[in-house]
């Protein structure tokens, strides 16, 4: 265990994490797919996987819809649960007792490390050094998913981080930030506030960019609202459309709008 690490209540639910499955399976199929160089081992690992390994089982089989021989890892810290989800253990599934310092062998380079819900106690400072350990793992051009969701996995924002393409000792870039909700408990934009990446919950404050970013969704929403889009599935569409307008790198794309998504991938990167 790592000064990084830090236990987890790990409870989860089946389901939590399946839009996010979803989104990866659509606009990130050539990560999932590729097989040429070492790409050919590159796996896909899920970080504190909690009592019950759902998510991981789920995520294998959504994205062995697209590659049939991807191997997955499941990483938990604590040492009991990685032991009880053996049980469900195959030649390409592997559950095993590690922390941020990813027990993957040589041979077992990251394509895909999420790493959802975990950060959410715990000093703000060390996120940016939990990512950079993660991405240490990832090949190049690989992607990393950090952030947090709701009990039902109702409420969902993550990180998209992009290992740099030509350096291994760079942090991972901080691509996009990923928004989803099913409606479950309707919609305004600040139901995402308490839902936001550890890193940034206390950047939406006057004067920030996160805050600003929610005050012009807010607004158009309202706008939304007051001009006949009453339903919340037709008031997030219709909010994010409008935001696109004023606010650069928020992605206009009709099934990402539909299905509940909003991402935001900004010049230069997210800020933090």
């Amino acid at each position: 265990m790592s000064t990084l690490d830090a236990k987890t209540r790990g409870r989860t639910s089946p389901g939590r994490l399946r839009a996010l499955d979803a989104y990866l399976c659509r606009f990130e199929p050539g990560l999932l797919t590729r097989t040429d160089g070492p790409w050919a081992h590159g796996v896909f690992v899920d970080v504190g996987f909690g009592e019950h390994p759902w998510t991981t089982l789920e995520s294998a089989e959504a994205f062995r819809s697209l590659h049939p021989e991807l191997s997955v890892v499941g990483v938990e810290l604590d040492a009991a649960r990685a032991q009880a989800a053996h049980v469900h253990a195959g030649p390409r599934t592997h559950f095993r007792q590690g922390g941020f310092e990813l027990p993957l062998t040589a041979d077992e380079p990251a394509r895909l490390v999420r790493a959802m819900n975990v950060l959410r106690q715990g000093p703000v400072e060390r996120v940016p050094e939990v990512h950079h350990t993660l991405g240490r793992f990832l090949l190049p051009s690989g992607l990393l998913v950090e952030g947090s969701a709701d009990p039902e996995g109702a409420v969902l924002t993550a990180h998209l981080l992009r290992r740099p393409a030509d350096s291994a000792d760079l942090p991972p870039t901080r691509e996009a930030l990923l928004f989803h909700t099913t409606f479950r408990h309707g919609f305004a934009p600040w139901q995402f506030r308490d839902w936001l990446p550890r890193d940034l919950r206390r950047r939406v404050r006057p004067g920030e960019p996160m805050h600003a970013f929610f005050e012009s969704w807010n607004q158009v929403w309202q706008h939304a609202r007051d001009t006949g889009y009453t339903l919340p599935a037709d008031a997030f569409r219709e909010s994010v459309t409008r935001l696109a307008t004023r606010v650069s790198g928020v992605v206009v794309d009709s099934w990402l709008l539909d299905s509940g998504y909003l991402v935001w991938r900004p010049d230069g990167g997210v800020p933090p």
